[in-house]
């Protein structure tokens, strides 16, 4: 028999209860500012938020054709560059505009046809997309401020040409939260490795590290690989678990006299996410799992898993997915512009049709805005004499893009270029309007999603950019 222990006197027992006691009261008073653990999924970053007003769109996959698709071989016709097909366009200083024109105009080799109800021109290059016409918001009255990879592709998806600002996943991800704790809400599926300005184009810069995309090298197959490191086989997941939370309590006690480090509150939030994603990522990223009529109409090949995983994610809740055509500007077709656009838009048409259909099917599309186009599009003249490899130059005036789906007016073309597609002749859309758009569509007025910075108010469009109602349903 142990003897019994003494009983406490009452100042060890004040003493000992102490802290606990001081835990109710704390308990107390965070109830009070409501604070309490029923609130604390709010505290966290991602956390779902709603939007400043009820947007039709809850989500965007912009699909990224990187390098510049050609406009008059995609989706604004341009019948009389086609009878002007070899004779001289005005030059340059004719023109009193920097256009980078050379050599004689080159017409399309692809045939146009309407489609659907709306009666929308389509290239032959895209058939399955076709099918969906009715859905398409196409703006053929494009503009970017610089016909250069490097700037537009900063512009496109920055809203900036130079400097380091964040992308539009970014502003999405800040302003809404995600849906999905266990996954990134801002994913960025690029294969083959980074395009120029590399994960520039995705960065949060001055916002909080945990609105950057997560980068994700699509040409692997299989889902352990496509993420670095998700899983490590050496430790059991509830040894990880201890290991994870011990690092944790370092980076608290290291962030108690450094608050507000932006790099520490992103690195100890990328750790618990990265935690979380060892189960949901695997199976996001598993189109296995789909029955095989679906992966049959994706198509099995990189831009169908692609598409179909950006569907995969969209339904779990990740707040802004981008896929992209490439790494290496596939779409620039400087030569060979009718051999290289046939093939590409082989690889994607199936891919891009298929989305559309399923999200479509799902319920999905009429809160999913589905985004296509490149940073530019192409001169309406040819860049070398004109032979089977001739090709066209960079041209920021007047491209293509086009919208479905989230709340934008289906079956609807808005803007036009001239004649032989030179440059705007009405509803002139730049990049910065198109941002302003899109993030009224997901609820936001531009002007007041700012986030405070170096003394100052940032947005995405600066101060720039007007809403273009004309693409609202």
């Amino acid at each position: 028999m142990q003897p019994a222990p003494h009983p406490l006197s009452r100042r060890q027992a004040l003493a000992r209860t102490g802290f606990g006691l001081g835990s109710l009261a704390l308990g107390a008073l965070l109830n009070d500012m409501g604070l309490t653990s029923a609130h604390a999924a709010n505290l966290s970053p991602l956390a779902p938020r709603a939007p400043q007003f009820p947007g039709k769109a809850k989500r965007v996959i912009h699909l990224f054709m990187n390098g510049g698709p050609s406009q008059m071989d995609t989706f604004d016709p341009k019948p009389k560059l086609n009878e002007l097909h070899g004779k001289s366009l005005p030059t340059n200083k004719d023109l009193g505009k920097d256009k980078r024109l050379s050599g004689a105009a080159l017409g399309s080799t692809f045939k146009f046809a309407k489609h659907g109800q709306s009666g929308i021109d389509i290239s032959e290059l895209f058939p399955h997309v076709a099918k969906h016409a009715d859905d398409l918001c196409v703006v053929r009255s494009m503009f970017s401020d610089v016909p250069n990879h490097e700037s537009a592709l900063m512009m496109m998806n920055t809203g900036n040409i130079t400097l380091p600002r964040p992308s539009v996943g970014s502003w999405t991800l800040y302003g809404l939260g995600s849906e999905n704790q266990s996954l990134p809400g801002f994913i960025v599926m690029c294969p083959g490795g980074l395009p120029v300005s590399q994960s520039a184009n995705w960065r949060s810069a001055f916002l909080p590290g945990i609105y950057q995309g997560t980068h994700i090298d699509t040409k692997e197959t299989r889902p352990d690989q496509l993420i670095a490191n998700l899983r490590n086989d050496s430790i059991l997941p509830s040894q990880q678990l201890k290991q994870l939370s011990y690092i944790q309590q370092l980076n608290e006690l290291h962030r108690q006299n450094r608050t507000g480090d932006p790099q520490l509150e992103a690195r100890i939030q990328s750790m618990e996410l990265a935690f979380r994603m060892q189960g949901e990522a695997t199976d996001a990223f598993d189109v296995t799992r789909e029955p095989a009529p679906i992966r049959e109409m994706y198509g099995d090949n990189l831009q169908g898993r692609q598409m179909l995983m950006a569907r995969r994610l969209a339904e779990r809740g990740v707040r802004y997915i981008q896929v992209w055509h490439g790494a290496g500007q596939p779409w620039d077709n400087h030569n060979s512009i009718e051999e290289a656009h046939k093939k590409l838009a082989g690889e994607c048409d199936q891919a891009i049709g298929a989305l559309l259909q399923d999200l479509k099917q799902r319920g999905m599309l009429q809160d999913t805005l589905v985004l296509w186009g490149g940073e530019f599009g192409r001169t309406p003249t040819a860049q070398m004499p004109l032979t089977p490899k001739v090709g066209r130059d960079h041209h920021n005036d007047g491209f293509s893009i086009w919208m479905a789906g989230g709340g934008v007016r289906p079956g609807h073309i808005h803007g036009a270029t001239d004649d032989i597609g030179l440059s705007i002749a009405e509803g002139r859309v730049d990049v910065h309007d198109l941002h302003a758009t899109l993030l009224h569509l997901l609820g936001f007025n531009h002007e007041t999603l700012t986030y405070r910075y170096a003394g100052r108010d940032f947005r995405l469009t600066d101060v720039f950019g007007s809403v273009v109602k004309e693409l609202l349903a």
